[in-house]
């Protein structure tokens, strides 16, 4: 069982408050912020480490600014998105480069030797070239006639936030939720972490629905067909040029080859990636506020403070997991009994996490401030913009015959994710 709270009393340190915590979560002074963040502080790496992380602070206070303005903003395509656009169209370009010049060659032939060159260069572009991806055959995914209820409650939430619904949904043991498209028909998948899903209220689900499809709405560059399969192909060229382990006398001529080519693909990466990213966080404000109006602002922002305490639940899971491996060879029957209490365990862990707690993070939050990597602004910051604007009430409202429909629908591949993460825990 999780560890069972237990107040504690205790005078600050620094400034000598009475501080009264629960002993399951860091001790702190709400005061002075003595022990607010106690991990490990980020390195500093030098100047340019400092001159990102002021950058990405500043942009981060020019952007909430803009939000909490009063003004409708809109998706826009900025100097950097479209600088974005270009890079990746070149990286699409060198690999249809490779097909084409490969193609020439085999017609080419001069005597045999253009036949091989070009082969060598199909072969090399059909390798490097983005791959469409495919359903995930590693974890539950239902379709609409798997699932009814709450394929209606995402249609109904994709119609308030002015896009398209999914196509199919994947359910697995990640504390989080996403969309992404798969097959050559772009069809849309939305992926669904049960440990998240379970710790929501009805109204906080459907603001994470709302969140996850308005990006969609917003016309993420992230998740779009140019920049988004530049970047999973910038990837494989970067694991392609990897240097080989142990190498013999040749490898090691082969991984000095690489070097070069290996450090521009990786910094044509981050380039990409820091060329996406003012675009980006925007897009994370824009999916909140339609959260919100899908499913009210005070929904959004309890769906942001929930955020804050993943971590948490990953350690309980975490836990939960290690019982379940030295708990040794289980009946079928007792394995199936133990799945359905982890959920239980979940959600009464979540239920008990007192207000001081989710301050603290949020303190701490604001003390680390942007992290120029980041694909999300800060959760406090995003939970400050919901509030800063002018409250809205629901678009779709939770039906409780719906709810318990759903919760049906989810039933079958509740279990097979709560097995698996007794198994395996959080690793898959």
């Amino acid at each position: 069982m999780p560890d069972i709270a237990r107040e504690t009393t205790q005078p600050c340190p620094e400034c000598g408050t009475q501080i009264r915590s629960d002993s399951r979560f860091t001790l702190w002074c709400a005061a002075c912020d003595w022990n607010v963040d106690p991990e490990e502080p980020r390195p500093d790496t030098g100047r340019l480490d400092r001159a990102e992380r002021a950058l990405a602070r500043r942009h981060g206070e020019q952007l909430l600014a803009e939000m909490l303005s009063g003004r409708e903003p809109r998706p826009r395509r900025d100097a950097s998105a479209v600088t974005a656009t270009a890079l990746a169209l070149t990286v699409h370009g060198v690999t249809l480069a490779l097909a084409v010049g490969g193609v020439w060659c085999m017609v080419a032939g001069w005597g045999g030797v253009g036949m091989v060159a070009g082969l060598v260069l199909v072969v090399l572009a059909w390798a490097l070239a983005p791959r469409v991806r495919r359903l995930p055959d590693d974890r539950p995914v239902l379709f609409r006639a798997d699932a009814p209820e709450l394929f209606a409650l995402v249609d109904e939430v994709a119609q308030a936030v002015g896009t398209r619904s999914v196509h199919a949904i994947a359910v697995d043991g990640s504390i989080n939720a996403g969309v992404m498209t798969y097959g050559v028909r772009g069809r849309r998948l939305l992926v669904l972490g049960m440990p998240l899903w379970e710790v929501l209220t009805p109204e906080e689900r459907i603001a994470l629905l709302g969140h996850e499809l308005a990006h969609y709405a917003n016309g993420d560059t992230r998740n779009g067909l140019v920049v988004g399969t530049a970047v999973r192909t910038l990837s494989l060229w970067h694991h392609t040029l990897r240097p080989l382990a142990h190498p013999s006398a040749i490898e090691m001529v082969v991984n000095a080859l690489y070097v070069v080519p290996r450090l521009l693909v990786r910094g044509t990466l981050v380039l990409l990636v820091r060329l996406t990213s003012r675009a980006g966080m925007r897009a994370e404000y824009l999916a909140d506020r339609l959260a919100a109006r899908t499913a009210s602002t005070q929904a959004a922002v309890g769906l942001m403070d929930r955020l804050l305490i993943t971590g948490s639940l990953g350690v309980l899971l975490r836990s939960e997991a290690n019982r379940a491996a030295l708990g040794g060879s289980r009946s079928a029957r007792q394995a199936t009994a133990r799945a359905d209490e982890l959920w239980g365990l979940l959600t009464a862990y979540a239920a008990s996490v007192p207000e001081h707690e989710y301050e603290r993070q949020r303190r701490a939050g604001a003390l680390r401030g942007h992290q120029v990597d980041a694909t999300h602004p800060p959760t406090h910051l995003r939970r400050a913009c919901l509030l800063g604007g002018k409250p809205v009430a629901a678009a779709v409202v939770p039906q409780a015959r719906r709810t318990e429909r759903i919760a049906t629908e989810l039933a079958a591949a509740r279990a097979e994710v709560a097995r698996r993460l007794l198994r395996d825990g959080l690793g898959n």
